[in-house]
């Protein structure tokens, strides 16, 4: 039972990780190479979805750890998904201090009714997820780690 609760915990943090790196790393590169307005309006769009689903995803990553770390407290490699969990936290903890009050606003915006410093915020918002991406990555890797 414990090895499926680490495949399963590590499949949806891999995921979660995978949709985390696109966003950066294709998604909004794309959204910003689109002429006059196409890019907010896909960031606006890509706020509101992904915005009702990430939250889930982060908490129940987190659980998922938090489960495995007590279910294998004795076992090997405990220490790697404990410290996994650790890096969860602080990714849910930056993602409602710095990028969901971001994310809230950017996702209401139309070309009508955007602020003059959209792109500066949009800016910022990339910053805080680059951070966050990192975070995720270095706790899927000790997960990933502690499965072998």
């Amino acid at each position: 039972m414990l090895n499926a609760l680490e495949v399963c915990t590590t499949v949806i943090v891999g995921l979660m990780v995978g949709v985390e790196f696109s966003v950066a790393f294709v998604m909004n590169p794309i959204f910003t190479a689109l002429p006059e307005d196409s890019g907010q309006l896909a960031r606006s769009h890509g706020g509101r979805m992904l915005g009702a689903v990430m939250p889930v995803w982060y908490i129940g990553s987190l659980v998922l750890t938090t489960v495995w770390a007590i279910a294998g407290w004795n076992h090997p490699g405990t220490g790697l998904v404990v410290t996994a969990g650790a890096l969860l936290i602080l990714s849910v903890i930056m993602s409602i201090l710095l990028l969901v009050p971001i994310n809230d606003q950017g996702k209401t915006w139309t070309p009508e009714n955007r602020p003059a410093d959209w792109k500066e915020q949009m800016n910022r918002w990339d910053r805080y997820h680059y951070a966050r991406v990192a975070v995720i990555i270095a706790a899927f890797t000790l997960l990933v780690t502690a499965l072998v």
